[in-house]
């Protein structure tokens, strides 16, 4: 049996190096080469298994360049995990910065639709179900996310986004499992710098490592049927979260 060939973004950090397991040909994205050395342990260890490629979001040539090399060596794609996003404006919709918002819709809407875009040829090659699942967030929920006592205008907003074109390309394309995952308040960069700004959902919700949640995460890949699982969203418990 072929191994699952796997392309992760953002893998550089937190949940992404996580998702980058030995057991699978993984090819992980990172815009920093260079920096991440983390990475380059993994695929010293591993080799012929993880394989570094440049991917900066929303950035059309580098995610172009960075499919030609998974072509190159694998032929196809399996799974591709839009993990790299952002959340580094803490505003009311009232205060919050326009640049902010043009940010956080670069990096979590137009990042992974690139990578949509660069990755289809080679997921209608895969020798299984192809997927295509999104990192979301449960602030993402219109019925949640917006009732949460955090001001992340510009990171729920862009979150739903993301949830929409999860939903539409599961419509606009038979073939695929298009699934957004909320990963879990996971210990990670991004949630320590959101933290400070509303110290009470440590209490609300169980802190995750990133181990935990990655585990979660591949679970709910890996026993992913178009007809079962979508269009919806899924928490990395498997449960399902109100749009």
């Amino acid at each position: 049996m072929s191994p699952t060939v796997y392309l992760v973004s953002g893998a550089n950090r937190g949940i992404g190096r996580s998702l980058s397991r030995p057991d699978v040909i993984v090819f992980a994205g990172t815009r920093d080469l260079v920096k991440a050395t983390a990475l380059q342990t993994l695929q010293s260890k591993f080799p012929g298994r993880v394989h570094l490629v440049k991917l900066t979001s929303a950035n059309k040539e580098d995610n172009e360049e960075g499919v030609a090399k998974v072509k190159e060596i694998a032929g196809r794609l399996d799974v591709v995990i839009a993990n790299a996003g952002i959340s580094n404006a803490f505003y009311s919709s009232l205060d919050v910065p326009l640049d902010a918002m043009q940010e956080h819709f670069i990096v979590n809407v137009l990042g992974p639709l690139v990578l949509f875009q660069a990755s289809y040829p080679l997921l209608k090659a895969s020798t299984s179900n192809p997927k295509f699942v999104p990192i979301s967030s449960l602030a993402a929920s219109i019925k949640v996310g917006t009732t949460i006592p955090l001001n992340a205008t510009a990171y729920g907003t862009s979150k739903a986004a993301i949830n929409w074109l999860a939903a539409r390309l599961y419509h606009e394309y038979p073939d695929l499992i298009s699934l957004p995952i909320h990963p879990g308040t996971v210990d990670t960069d991004m949630l320590s710098n959101t933290i400070p700004h509303a110290p009470e959902l440590i209490e609300s919700f169980p802190m995750l490592t990133t181990e935990e949640s990655a585990a979660g995460i591949l679970k709910v890949v890996d026993e992913a049927k178009r007809d079962e699982n979508g269009p919806r969203m899924i928490s990395y418990d498997g449960s399902t979260l109100p749009w």
